[in-house]
């Protein structure tokens, strides 16, 4: 067992390691400057994926409608933030918009269709097409982008990758700070430990006297808000536009497919594989750069089914 898995360290590691050589030997700035970038996108392909693991990985409700409350809760924050001019209220705007729409998907939809799989797809994929066009008749195609406070505002000097966009190392902080309070709360807590056990006996924790119920809205509207609120960090850090629905949803379903269903660690494992190996791809293969996220997710499904953090069912 461990001659193959060393094997399988050498096939794929070696050719990483020769890469890495060979890219900060040509251009180290270049190199760490994709690698901070790719570190960036991955906080961000995070915070959206981790709405998306509590409720498809963990809740197992197939929510193909999660890409909308993303590009839904961007928009909302930037009303609100155009209205007010506070950042901090548009995260907040993000949060709770998503949050409630999350809920009233939960209550409608999913709460009549626990188990059904086919239907929730066939469902949410229809609401996600009704959602885009609502979006798209409220606010245009027009693309929308955030200013961060001025105290994040600017570019810090890095001792390899030279100047660097401070408000996108704050998104690094904040998604590490998001994924260990997201991974405490359900390890930790009671209130996590009732999600997980409501997934596995539903019966079994009712009859303990718990809301079942409650507690699966509540946690529907947790990962729709964190949908939401990924969705002003984006558009602060990139810009919200019609599409960005459909990108963020595909990414969030490699992400979680890679990293394992209902697992924060493996979420944070695959948005980390695939933000890098997006942004490396961009700068050293343009042409080629979409296939190899296609390449990690089946690489990893190939030798881990369950995905690298997965569990079985």
């Amino acid at each position: 067992m461990k001659t193959k898995q060393i094997a399988l360290w050498l096939l794929f590691g070696g050719p990483i390691a020769v890469f890495i050589v060979w890219a900060i030997s040509d251009n180290s700035t270049l190199f760490f400057k994709t690698f901070m970038n790719g570190l960036t996108l991955a906080s961000l392909y995070f915070l959206v994926a981790s709405g998306f693991t509590l409720v498809f990985g963990l809740m197992r409700n197939v929510n193909l409608a999660h890409g909308s409350l993303y590009l839904f809760g961007g928009y909302v924050g930037w009303f609100v933030g155009d209205h007010t001019g506070s950042w901090l209220l548009a995260v907040g705007a993000g949060f709770l918009a998503s949050a409630v729409l999350g809920l009233v998907m939960q209550i409608l939809v999913f709460r009549h269709m626990q188990g059904q799989d086919l239907r929730q797809t066939l469902v949410t994929i229809g609401l996600s097409i009704v959602l885009a066009d609502l979006m798209l008749w409220q606010w245009g195609a027009e693309i929308y982008s955030f200013d961060p406070p001025e105290i994040i505002y600017g570019t810090v000097t890095l001792p390899l990758a030279e100047k660097f966009p401070t408000y996108r190392l704050v998104v690094l902080i904040s998604s590490i700070v998001i994924g260990i309070g997201l991974w405490l709360f359900l390890a930790r807590t009671r209130v996590g430990m009732m999600i997980r056990a409501g997934v596995d006996d539903r019966d079994m924790l009712a009859a303990s006297g718990v809301n079942v119920q409650l507690v699966f809205a509540l946690t529907f509207a947790i990962g729709a808000g964190l949908a939401g609120l990924a969705g002003v960090v984006g558009g602060t850090a990139l810009s919200i536009s019609p599409g960005e629905d459909t990108r963020y949803l595909l990414a969030s379903l490699v992400v979680v497919i890679v990293g394992g269903m209902g697992s924060v660690v493996g979420a944070a494992i695959g948005a980390l594989m695939i933000g890098l190996a997006e942004q490396f791809g961009l700068a050293y293969a343009p042409t080629y750069s979409v296939v190899f996220t296609f390449v990690i997710m089946f690489v990893a499904l190939a030798f881990k089914p369950r995905g690298l953090m997965g569990k079985s069912l």
